[in-house]
């Protein structure tokens, strides 16, 4: 396949989505990928490896994202696409079946989608924003409800080269994603009307910098859906990792559910509600050949898997929702 044109579709995000200021954000992106080099060189020549096919089925909706049948692909192309997607590695977030593959990603992030997914307000119509989106799973697993448009940012390149490897084969037009920052992303006109942020707050020097953020550029009314690693507590408390935390060491802030929230109100955020509080468990998150690096059982101690092999408390996640006013 042809390297990935960075401006194809995506001046519709300034013209037709209100972001101004995106042309500057494309035009400073391009040399990097005109002219890739190190990891870039190697995800583009993956990209380039994929075979071409048309998916003979497609559900979104489900658990495992469903992209095609093995018999849309020969045998040697099957191969191809297999060591293509290897070289994409590792997949975090998932799993895909993708033209008769089984893409085993360490999350099984259905789990997480499926805590919240019937507790939000319909994507229909929407213009969403993902922060810090990987792969696009949660995107795509999004499209389902007929948004306006998603905006994924994930600036990791390993991530933002999966989801246009699968967008290869999805081509959704209202799915967009760019390899950049929250911080970096344009000024919006008229504002996100839903906004996820999951996994991303904890490692943030300034979480509530980041937070003032995300009410600015949402649309009054807007709804955020927030998950992220808490201390499960109602005291109003915080817990600062001293180095590491679960071999981590860009984690800062780990609120307690109190402080949590008062964190959203003080950011600008009303109407906020905990809706999920669960305990990262190895069927949610656990090796797989597809990621080749240690998972949740690595970071925890082997003789009390309530602490983390720093003495911290094991993983804990809650999904607020609130109201940006």
């Amino acid at each position: 396949m042809e390297r990935i044109d960075l401006f194809k579709g995506y001046r519709r995000l300034e013209n037709e989505f209100a972001l101004s200021g995106m042309n500057d954000v494309l035009t400073g992106l391009a040399p990097a990928f005109e002219n890739p080099k190190g990891n870039t060189l190697k995800y583009t020549r993956a990209m380039e490896a994929l075979p071409k096919a048309v998916a003979s089925t497609m559900d979104l909706d489900r658990d495992t994202l469903n992209i095609g049948v093995g018999s849309d692909l020969t045998e040697a192309g099957q191969e191809r696409l297999r060591q293509a997607l290897f070289q994409l590695c590792p997949w975090r977030k998932g799993p895909f079946a993708l033209f008769g593959i089984d893409l085993d990603t360490e999350w099984q992030s259905y789990i997480k989608w499926n805590r919240f997914a019937g507790k939000i307000s319909s994507l229909t119509n929407r213009r969403v924003l993902d922060i810090g989106s990987s792969n696009g799973y949660y995107m795509f697993r999004m499209a389902a409800q007929d948004p306006k448009m998603v905006l994924g940012l994930e600036p990791q390149h390993s991530f933002y080269f999966q989801f246009h490897a699968l967008q290869q084969y999805i081509g959704l037009d209202n799915l967009f994603s760019l390899p950049i920052p929250f911080d970096a992303l344009p000024v919006t006109r008229s504002g996100f009307d839903t906004v996820f942020c999951m996994g991303v707050l904890y490692h943030r020097r300034s979480p509530l910098d980041m937070l003032k953020g995300i009410h600015d550029c949402m649309a009054k009314g807007g709804e955020l859906v927030l998950e992220n690693l808490v201390i499960d507590s109602h005291d109003d408390l915080c817990l600062f990792p001293e180095d590491r935390y679960a071999k981590m060491r860009n984690v800062f802030f780990l609120p307690s559910l109190k402080a949590m929230e008062s964190w959203l109100k003080r950011t600008g955020f009303a109407d906020v509600r905990c809706i999920d509080i669960s305990s990262t468990t190895p069927e949610e998150q656990r090796k797989t050949p597809w990621i080749q690096t240690e998972s949740l059982d690595d970071f925890l101690d082997p003789n009390d898997r309530s602490r983390t092999v720093e003495g911290y408390p094991a993983p804990v996640r809650a999904v607020f929702v609130a109201k940006a006013v």
